[in-house]
């Protein structure tokens, strides 16, 4: 075979495997309609995956009569660009406003699909994309593979606050509270009575915990059960009709915290610490052995330095 004829052979299965890469890249994206304008949009209860190109987040939009308001934007580009063409498919109103729930990489990949006009989040999460972004991005690709191609990380430019937000006739409450990051934003679209809340809460999942403070998230997830809402929208996790996500993330974060201030009290070492059993009631969550595994890494030295300073102190 001639050189020419090698480099034909050679470029025809180039662009015949880039064709098979870009059909493969597909999340399947199928909202969900949960109230009066209101539609989701499910991820898988798993860890990343290269099969799953990281499509374990749940994103959700409202389309108003003056646009449609996104809550999140998923892990990648491809994602974001999926998740426009779904919103096509519902409503020929334009994109509004996408809002970035926290910095997690999940949440705001995809924000690349979408005029940067419409990006926003509270100035922590919008701090965090900068100062995380890339470094999120970079691990995506590691765990995702080919569907993060073309993805780069993009932040913000609209900074919001705590308070009413108005788009149509959609009247949203935006409650800035912390604890699974130090920022972290719930939506209450007071017309529906949907809470969107991100990932302060969990449904049979558990939680994710990279920068967390346990006790000031259970503080948040108190203030989302005071309030008056008739479906919940968890970050990960199938959408609810009652509290019952916020008490079940809230009983895994106590008995977490529990956990690492006994163990760390009676000396026990990491090694240690990840033998402990899980409790029978948070076994059939999913992806419960590797987060407990990933909370003790992420959170444990601090309860050891917390009682090694106990112990100097004579307490």
């Amino acid at each position: 075979m001639s050189a020419p004829i090698r480099l034909l052979v050679a470029l025809f299965a180039l662009g015949w495997a880039l064709l098979l890469a870009a059909a493969d890249m597909d999340y399947g994206l199928a909202p969900e309609k949960i109230a009066d304008d209101t539609w989701v949009l499910t991820g898988r209860s798993e860890d990343f995956t290269f099969k799953n190109g990281g499509n374990i987040v749940n994103t959700a939009f409202v389309v108003t009569s003056a646009g449609v308001l996104v809550i999140d934007s998923g892990p990648s580009r491809t994602y974001g660009e999926q998740l426009r063409r779904a919103i096509a498919r519902i409503t020929d109103q334009p994109v509004a406003l996408v809002i970035n729930t926290h910095h997690h990489p999940d949440h705001f990949l995809g924000n690349q699909a979408f005029p940067p006009e419409t990006l926003a989040a509270l100035p922590g999460t919008v701090e965090g994309i900068h100062s995380e972004g890339g470094s999120f991005n970079d691990n995506m690709y590691r765990l995702a593979g080919d569907w993060m191609a073309g993805t780069e990380p993009v932040a913000p430019t609209r900074q919001l606050k705590a308070g009413p937000l108005e788009l149509g006739s959609h009247r949203f409450e935006l409650i800035a509270l912390d604890g699974h990051t130090g920022a972290d934003l719930a939506i209450l679209d007071r017309s529906t009575g949907v809470l969107f809340a991100g990932d302060l809460v969990f449904n049979d999942r558990a939680p994710t915990t990279p920068h967390a403070h346990l006790q000031a998230w259970q503080s948040a997830l108190n203030k989302l059960e005071a309030l008056k809402f008739t479906r919940l929208v968890p970050g990960h996790g199938p959408v609810a009709s009652d509290a019952g996500p916020i008490r079940q993330t809230r009983a895994w974060l106590a008995w977490l915290d529990a956990t690492l201030h006994r163990a760390a009290d009676d000396g026990l070492d990491m090694t240690e610490v990840l033998a402990l059993p899980l409790p029978a009631e948070f076994r059939r969550l999913a992806v419960a052995d590797a987060e407990y595994r990933r909370s003790v890494g992420q959170l444990y030295p601090a309860y050891e330095l917390q009682a090694l300073g106990a112990g100097k102190t004579g307490k």
